[in-house]
């Protein structure tokens, strides 16, 4: 993305050869800000989740969720929010990617009550939990379940915009007691996915490659093919 121009080379481009600039112009103008307006932040003030896109500084990427009472993402100021890190599986695949890569993008959804969502995306870095208290008089004190953060993700916020209702399902919170913080195996979900009994690569070693769909590989303009799922597109 250049200085100043709102979204990327390859978005504009696809937009030329689609024909959809003069949409993707009125979503610019009418609905992405550089920063958190009072309805946005009302908004993340009140969100229980939040899915957290990642990528190492080779493009790897990762989506994680993350959880909490509401307010557990807290906003500091209008360009700037923060989440809570904390004792985990000990991976730390988001905050490793963040440590080569400082591009997040965060998505919260609204399921019971409005049906929308927020797209906040900016660059990120990683600050011990000590520290942002010291420097933050209003960070949340009273986490779930009594957890206490080891380190924060502090984002510096360079675009905010909706993602649209259409397809939002609506859900129904039920009572469920959560354990938050758990180290207990089965409380956690255990061996869900039979991961532990399945070799990581097959039989000979290698990375099993599944047919590629002929309609994934078509080049749908000169220099620029969809690539197969899970491959670099260059």
């Amino acid at each position: 993305m250049l200085m100043g121009q709102i979204g990327s080379a390859g978005e504009r481009r696809l937009q030329s050869e689609f024909g959809t600039g003069d949409r993707a112009a009125k979503f610019y103008s009418d609905q992405m800000l550089d920063h958190l307006n009072p309805t946005m932040i009302e908004f993340v003030g009140r969100q229980e989740i939040a899915f957290i896109a990642t990528a190492d500084a080779s493009g790897e990427c990762d989506n994680s969720l993350r959880a909490g009472t509401p307010g557990f993402m807290h906003v500091i100021d209008s360009k700037t929010l923060a989440y809570p890190e904390y004792r985990g599986n000990g991976v730390m695949a988001s905050l490793g990617n963040i440590l080569e890569n400082p591009h997040v993008g965060i998505i919260l959804v609204d399921f019971v009550q409005d049906l929308i969502g927020l797209h906040v995306n900016g660059s990120a870095r990683i600050v011990d939990h000590e520290v942002l208290r010291s420097e933050i008089a209003d960070l949340p004190v009273d986490h779930s379940g009594g957890r206490v953060p080891e380190r924060w993700v502090v984002v510096d916020v360079e675009e905010a915009y909706i993602h649209c209702r259409k397809h939002i399902p609506r859900m129904a919170p039920v009572p469920r007691h959560r354990e938050w913080g758990t180290d207990d195996v089965k409380r956690k979900g255990g061996d869900y996915f039979d991961a532990k009994a399945t070799p990581r690569h097959d039989t000979d070693g290698q990375v099993a490659e599944e047919p590629v769909p002929a309609g994934l590989t078509q080049v749908i303009s000169p220099g620029f093919s969809v690539a197969p799922a899970g491959t670099s597109g260059n």
